[in-house]
């Protein structure tokens, strides 16, 4: 089979041996695969995942050898391994966490040399972990059930308490999500700042109340603007409170994952806020604690989503409830893999391209 191929730090076309499926594992041929900003980040800062991966007894990527990307992706059964039950016929289409149960334990998938994720024509899932792609979903939006998810995961882990005005700072494919899983949870006004007018005009469409160019205005600020309590909120304040600012508790999402990010959150931040670190910063930095101490700011970092919540965000996607097409603006063969990779730097021109190998 064709795959697009992570090899010596570039992505090559290359041909691969065809999987053939184990006890309890599903041949598929895949039909979409986003491509997430994680693989951008792992072709640039590969030998970091690495290190990282070491550190936290993950069973690293061997760079040595070939691996395939992809992790956000809809699929088609083609035939069953020894062992499964069969329950969705042939030619089903299917989502799945991208990880394989495997008697070792669980292993990730798009980020092994032992399992190819969703830039290859065919790959293996699991059948315990298929859900069935509803209300003839197209496959290119089923695949956003992933990115979604993270969204729907990190806005779970805000453990918001109502009445949070919500700050989201980065609105490309997963402040997009966090924006889309706020919505859904009914916390208004959001607001989301972003440098780019194409990813600003994205976030309004699918639920920031208030969009923020930060040349032209301070996020912080207009957050406060939008935070002011109303005079029963202040009058119900304890006494302590009442003397500082009337602003309703904030909560913010950090949706980059660049050096100094979290440094400029903690600066803006008003006191007791809540950071949910959702942007994947793959270099070392640096912060002042003596800013969160002062201020009281909870950070709650996040990664991935439970079963449940990858589950609920196919429903929502097949449902109607995010607009997932309107976050694709390309599709592109295994061939295009290398170029797209290089024209997402442009967040004006693409927000997510979708992978389709049989294309």
């Amino acid at each position: 089979m064709r795959a697009a191929i992570f090899r010596d730090g570039e992505i090559v076309v290359g041909q691969m041996a065809d999987p053939r499926p184990g006890p309890g594992q599903v041949l598929v041929r895949t039909l979409a695969c986003g491509i997430c900003g994680s693989d951008l980040h792992a072709r640039q800062h590969a030998p970091r995942m690495v290190e990282m991966a070491k550190k936290t007894g993950r069973t690293p990527m061997d760079l040595s050898r070939d691996v395939v990307f992809g992790h956000e992706f809809c699929c088609e059964i083609v035939d069953y391994g020894p062992g499964t039950e069969r329950r969705l016929k042939p030619g089903t289409h299917v989502c799945s966490l991208p990880a394989l149960l495997t008697p070792e334990g669980i292993k990730g998938i798009g980020y092994s040399n032992e399992f190819v994720g969703g830039y290859a024509e065919a790959m293996l899932l699991s059948e315990p972990l298929l859900l069935e792609v509803p209300n003839g979903l197209a496959p290119e939006h089923a695949a956003l059930t992933e990115p979604l998810a993270v969204g729907v995961h990190a806005v779970a882990k805000a453990n918001i308490r109502g009445g949070e005005v919500p700050l989201v700072i980065g609105c490309g494919p997963v402040g997009l999500a966090v924006i889309a899983a706020l919505k859904i949870r009914g916390l208004h006004p959001i607001v989301a700042a972003d440098y780019s007018p194409a990813r600003r005009a994205l976030a309004a469409k699918l639920g920031a109340d208030v969009v923020v160019d930060p040349r032209v205005s301070q996020p912080y600020t207009t957050w406060a603007e939008h935070a002011q309590m109303s005079d029963a909120e202040k009058a119900a304040r304890p006494p302590f409170q009442a003397m500082l600012p009337a602003l309703k508790p904030a909560i913010i999402f950090e949706c980059v994952g660049v050096p100094g990010l979290l440094q400029q959150v903690f600066e803006g931040a008003p006191r007791d806020a809540r950071i949910v670190v959702v942007g994947v910063c793959m270099e070392s930095d640096r912060s002042e604690p003596m800013l969160g101490i002062m201020k009281e700011l909870n950070v709650q970092y996040v990664l991935g989503y439970t079963p449940e919540e990858f589950a609920a965000s196919l429903r929502l996607i097949a449902e109607g409830q995010v607009d997932a097409a309107a976050m694709v603006t390309a599709e592109v063969g295994i061939d295009g893999v290398a170029k797209a990779f290089a024209d997402l730097a442009n967040p004006e021109v693409h927000t997510k391209i979708i992978v389709q190998p049989w294309r």
